[in-house]
C-alpha cells in the first residue's frame, strides 16, 4: 500500500511512497487540511542522495506505531529541498537558533495557523540512542505540548518570528571607496583562514571561499597568511585526496576526516561543477600541476558517461550507498567505490600492484571499514604503468574498459539498481531530475575549462547544455526551476536566476565572438530584475513576488553554503552585464546590492565570499577590446575581474583598449603594454 508520495516526480519523495505514514506534499490542500483539523504539521525536509535521510525513511518512518501516532495527530509533509531551497532555507534557519547547529533530515513541528515553527531537530531514532529520544516520545510530548500550553507556545513562537523577521532585513550599509579596499583586505584574509587546513572535523570543498581567497592573491595584501600556497594546496587535496574518484573521475561531496581521505560518497553535480572552474582558474593563475588537469578531464569524462541526458542537461546526483548483490535488503555506503585488497591483488599484475601501492593508499588493512579509498600520497603525472592499473580496476567496476563506455546507464531507483544486469558492480542510484541552478555551476566549470585547457569538447558540453535550459525551461514567458524528463516545472528561484546568467556569461567569456549567450543573459536578467528584485531593501529575494504566498518571511540568500549566494553571484552578474553593454543602469543595481548587505560583509566576513567577489568585479572591473586573435590568447590567462569585447575598431597602431569602469586607459600598443594595463586596472587603489 503506498501513500500520496507514490505520484510525487521527486525521487527523494518516492523513496517514502511505502512507509505507513500518511505523507502529504507542501501544497495548498495539506495546509487548509491541517488548519481545519487543527493539527500542527510535521515537516520533513531532506534529499535523495542524503545518507541519514535514507536511514531515518528505513527506521522510524518505516514504523508501525510512529506512523499510528503520527497520522491521528499530526499533518505530516515531505519536501523536497532540492525542489524547494526558499522552504528549506527558511526552517533550516528556524533549527539553528532553537538548537545552535543544522542538517538533514531536517524534521521540523509548525502550527497549522501560521507556519510559525515551534520545536526542530535533524535525525531522530526509533528508540532512545546516541544521546537522542526516541522519535515516538518526541512526537507525543510535543503533541501535549501543542495541546496544554498554548500562552508558552504563543511566546515561543513569536521569538522565533521576530529572530526570521530580523535576520531577513538587513541594516543599511555605506559605499566609501577607502574603506571598501579594506574590506576586500578584510573578506579574503577570512576566506584565505577558512580553507585553511583543518586539524580536525570533516574535510569540504567550499569552493565559494576558494574563488575568493585566490582572487585575492593578486593584491599581495599584506596578511598572516600565504593565499597561493594555501590555493594551490586545496587544489592538491581535491585533485590527490579521496575525495576524487581516480578510477573514474568525479567528486564526492567531502570527507569525513581533516586528510581528505575516507569520502562520503555521493557525488553531487554542483560540486562537481564548481571544482572544475576553480581548478581551471588555479591552472590559469600559474598552478599548473598535473593532477589537477588529470582531475578535469577525469571528471568531464565522468558528466558524460553517467550524469548527461539524451537531451543534453545534466542529472542533479549520485547516492552515497550502493547494493553488493541483487538480494541485499539494504545499499551499503561507498560499496560501488571502494576495493578490497584482495581485490586489486586479484586484478593487478605484481608490477601494477607495487607502483599502485607507491603512488595510493592501498593497504591489506584498509583505510574504510576493511576496504581501500584511493588517495594519492604525490602530485605530478601518473606512470603509463598506474594508468593501465587505474583501467583494469575500471573495467572491474563497470564490467567494460573505459575507452568503449560512452554512456552508463543510470539506476533510476533502487528497484531499477537491484533487478538491471549489470556487467560490473550495482551502481548508487542517480536522481536524474535537471536542476537549473545547478546545472549553471557545472556549465560554468565546463565553459572556464575549455578556455583554459583549450579543449573545445568542454564547451560544446556546456552549450548543449545551457541550450536545452533555454529551450525548455520556460512556461507562459516564465522561467522554471526543474525538468522531470521532459516536463518543466516550479517557478525558478533566485540561485536559478543569479547562476544561469553568469553561466551564460561565462559561455560568452569562453567565446566571445558569439553574442547569442549574451543577449539571452540580458533577457532573464530583465525577469529576474521584474520579479525578484527588493525595491524596499535591495538585493534579491529568494522567491519572485507571486510565489511567496506560503512563506512565513521573504529571504534574500546572502549567505554561501555548498553553492553560492544568489546575491553574491547576482551582483557580480551586474557589474559584468554593465561592462558588455554600456546600460549603467546594471551598476546602480549593483551599488545599491551591495548596499544592502554592507552591514553583514562588516559583521561577519565569513558567511558571504561571494559578496566580497561581488564587491571585487564593483571596484575592480575592468574591460578588454580588441581583436579575436587577441582576445583569444587572453581567455586561458587568470584575469578574474575582466571581461571581453571583440572589436575591429580600434585606435591606429594599437592592438587593444583597456577600460576601467567609466574611463578608458590609452590605447595599448603592444601585448606587454595590454597586459600590463589590465593586471594594474584590476588591482587599482
Amino acid at each position: 500500500m503506498t501513500n500520496r508520495l507514490a505520484e510525487a516526480k521527486s525521487l527523494y519523495l518516492r523513496k517514502h511512497a511505502e512507509n505507513p505514514i500518511d505523507w502529504w506534499t507542501w501544497c495548498d490542500e495539506a495546509l487548509a487540511t491541517a488548519r481545519a483539523q487543527n493539527k500542527p504539521i510535521f515537516l520533513s525536509i531532506g534529499y535523495s542522495s542524503c545518507h541519514w535521510c535514507t536511514v531515518m525513511e528505513g527506521e522510524a518512518f518505516s514504523d508501525i506505531a510512529i506512523a499510528h501516532f503520527m497520522n491521528a495527530n499530526y499533518l505530516p509533509i515531505k519536501v523536497d529541498r532540492e525542489e524547494r531551497p526558499d522552504l528549506d532555507s527558511i526552517y533550516m534557519q528556524a533549527l539553528q537558533m532553537m538548537s545552535g547547529q543544522g542538517g538533514w533530515p531536517l524534521n521540523i513541528f509548525l502550527s497549522p495557523e501560521d507556519l510559525v515553527p515551534f520545536y526542530a531537530g535533524t535525525y531522530f531514532p526509533v528508540d532512545p540512542r546516541y544521546g537522542r529520544p526516541g522519535f515516538l516520545q518526541v512526537l507525543q510530548a510535543l503533541r501535549r505540548y501543542y495541546d496544554t500550553e498554548k500562552a508558552e507556545l504563543q511566546q515561543r513562537k513569536a521569538l522565533i518570528i521576530e529572530s526570521l523577521l530580523t535576520s531577513a532585513v538587513l541594516q543599511d550599509g555605506t559605499t566609501d571607496e577607502l574603506e571598501d579596499r579594506e574590506l576586500l583586505r578584510q573578506g579574503w584574509e577570512t576566506s584565505t583562514g577558512v580553507i585553511t587546513r583543518n586539524q580536525s572535523g570533516n574535510s569540504f570543498p567550499m569552493i565559494p571561499y576558494t574563488e575568493l581567497a585566490l582572487r585575492g592573491t593578486r593584491f599581495n595584501f599584506e596578511s598572516r597568511y600565504d593565499g597561493k600556497q594555501i590555493c594551490t594546496q586545496r587544489g592538491l587535496d581535491l585533485s590527490l585526496g579521496g575525495i576524487y574518484d581516480h578510477v573514474a573521475g568525479g567528486f564526492h561531496r567531502y570527507t569525513v576526516d581533516p586528510t581528505w581521505t575516507v569520502p562520503h560518497f555521493e557525488k553531487m553535480l554542483y560540486d562537481n561543477g564548481q571544482i572544475v572552474e576553480y581548478l581551471g582558474n588555479l591552472w590559469s593563475a600559474g598552478v599548473q600541476e598535473p593532477a589537477f588537469e588529470r582531475a578535469v578531464a577525469g571528471t568531464v569524462q565522468w558528466l558524460k558517461r553517467e550524469m548527461t541526458a539524451p537531451e543534453g542537461y545534466f542529472y542533479a546526483s549520485q547516492d552515497a550507498d550502493s547494493f553488493i548483490e541483487p538480494t541485499a535488503v539494504e545499499p551499503e555506503e561507498g560499496a560501488f567505490y571502494v576495493w578490497s585488497y584482495s581485490e586489486v591483488q586479484q586484478l593487478l599484475t605484481p608490477e601494477e600492484l607495487t607502483e599502485l601501492q607507491e603512488e595510493f593508499t592501498v593497504t591489506p588493512n584498509g583505510n574504510f571499514e576493511g576496504s581501500n579509498v584511493f588517495q594519492r600520497r604525490n602530485s605530478g603525472k601518473l606512470s603509463t604503468t598506474l594508468e593501465t592499473a587505474l583501467s583494469k580496476l575500471f573495467n572491474a567496476r563497470y564490467g567494460v574498459s573505459s575507452e568503449s563506455l560512452e554512456t552508463f546507464p543510470s539506476a533510476r531507483n533502487n528497484q531499477e539498481a537491484k533487478t538491471t544486469n549489470w556487467p560490473g558492480r550495482i551502481p548508487s542510484v542517480t536522481d536524474t531530475k535537471m536542476i537549473v541552478a545547478w546545472n549553471s555551476l557545472m556549465i560554468s566549470g565546463l565553459a572556464r575549462a575549455a578556455g583554459v585547457f583549450q579543449d573545445p569538447s568542454y564547451f560544446e558540453l556546456a552549450a548543449r547544455a545551457a541550450n536545452f535550459i533555454l529551450e525548455n525551461q520556460f512556461v507562459n514567458g516564465r522561467f522554471q526551476r526543474l525538468n522531470y524528463q521532459g516536463e518543466p516545472t516550479v517557478l525558478a528561484q533566485s540561485e536559478d536566476y543569479a547562476l544561469f546568467i553568469k553561466a551564460l556569461l561565462d559561455l560568452q567569456a569562453s567565446n566571445p565572438e558569439h553574442q547569442q549567450w549574451l543577449e539571452k543573459a540580458i533577457a532573464i536578467q530583465d525577469e529576474f530584475n521584474e520579479f525578484l528584485w527588493s525595491v524596499e531593501l535591495g538585493g534579491y529575494n529568494n522567491t519572485s513576488s507571486d510565489f511567496s504566498q506560503d512563506l512565513i518571511v521573504r529571504e534574500r540568500s546572502y549567505a554561501d553554503n555548498a553553492t553560492p549566494s544568489a546575491n553574491g553571484i547576482a551582483i557580480a552578474n551586474l557589474v559584468r552585464l554593465a561592462l558588455l553593454t554600456d546600460n549603467l543602469d546594471y551598476l546602480d543595481l549593483a551599488e545599491l546590492g551591495l548596499k544592502a548587505f554592507k552591514s553583514v560583509m562588516h559583521r561577519s566576513p565569513q558567511a558571504c565570499p561571494s559578496l566580497f567577489t561581488a564587491l571585487d568585479w564593483y571596484r575592480n572591473s575592468t574591460l578588454i577590446r580588441s581583436t579575436t586573435e587577441q582576445i583569444n590568447s587572453l581567455i586561458p590567462k587568470f584575469l578574474p575581474a575582466s571581461v571581453f569585447a571583440i572589436t575591429s575598431d580600434l585606435p591606429a597602431g594599437s592592438i587593444g583598449l583597456v577600460c576601467q569602469g567609466l574611463k578608458c586607459l590609452a590605447p595599448a600598443e603592444n601585448v606587454e603594454h595590454l597586459l600590463q594595463q589590465v593586471q594594474k586596472s584590476q588591482v587599482r587603489a
